[in-house]
């Protein structure tokens, strides 16, 4: 029998549904433990990490985990909702000092080739990327602008795994999710023992995905892109963009960006003026 245990996590991350798997879960949580280990939470109902509702980016949640006996990656866990509870958030008072606390705390590194390596070494399936530069955002448009009658089914699926809802409401969700007609992909840049190197990364992170809605309902189909970017583009990466990467259950090698960091940039000057205590 799996050991079951209560840990307190900081929500990092929550993914928009991704339904393209047979056995990939359909939305990503993760987070760091109270230990300072990373760790990723399924299932969790799409109601339970939509913006604004239940908990958010960068809240404390406490609940009874479990190792993942199918997924063998060390950081994913099965979470009993029943046993969530919300606790406080971390906040970006001070320059994200409280926030950067814990990041400090994560695998990081300054290349995907790095990442990929940790991952080959020990199995590592989340971790930080500190690009040398970003370089920009591409919008494509999705191969289906809806989601298929497989995609539906697998959403509802999911949406009823341990007995969550029953089939009724699990449908009843996926009709009010929204598939997302675009992809967002960031580029970047970097330094690798052979020089600067560009890399190209789909953003799954649901503050996109919400982003998108609501300047698509604010500016409508001919007005979004532009706001979307002054967003994405112009905002983000004049800041300390940085990625929170996992990569896939049945395809480890390929890796998406789960969700934004954006702290304001850290003047050298900065650390010197640190606290010691």
């Amino acid at each position: 029998m799996a050991l079951v245990r209560r840990e307190r996590i900081l929500v990092l991350a929550k993914t928009y549904p991704s339904p393209s798997a047979k056995h990939v879960e359909t939305s990503c949580v993760a987070g760091i433990n109270q230990d300072g280990a990373m760790r990723r939470l399924y299932p969790v109902p799409f109601r339970m990490i939509e913006q604004d509702q239940q908990f958010k980016k960068w809240q404390w949640i406490e609940a009874g985990l479990e190792k993942a006996a199918a997924d063998h990656r060390p950081e994913s866990h099965k979470v009993d909702i029943g046993t969530l509870v919300t606790k406080d958030e971390v906040t970006p008072r001070q320059n994200w000092a409280e926030r950067r606390e814990w990041m400090d705390k994560m695998p990081t590194f300054g290349s995907y080739d790095e990442i990929e390596q940790a991952r080959q070494d020990c199995g590592a399936s989340i971790a930080l990327l500190q690009p040398k530069r970003v370089l920009g955002l591409e919008i494509k448009d999705a191969r289906h602008r809806e989601w298929t009658d497989e995609e539906r089914e697998k959403l509802t699926r999911a949406q009823m795994q341990g007995d969550l809802f029953s089939e009724l409401q699990a449908k009843q969700q996926v009709r009010e999710l929204r598939k997302l007609p675009f992809d967002f992909y960031y580029s970047c840049v970097c330094d690798t023992p052979e020089g600067e190197k560009p890399f190209k990364h789909k953003i799954v992170d649901w503050e996109a995905g919400v982003l998108f809605w609501k300047m698509h309902r604010q500016h409508g189909a001919d007005g979004w892109k532009e706001k979307f970017r002054a967003k994405l583009e112009d905002d983000l990466i004049s800041k300390d963009l940085m990625f929170l990467m996992g990569n896939q259950h049945r395809f480890p090698d390929q890796w998406l960006i789960i969700s934004l960091f954006y702290p304001p940039r850290r003047n050298p000057a900065d650390d010197l003026q640190m606290p010691l205590l």
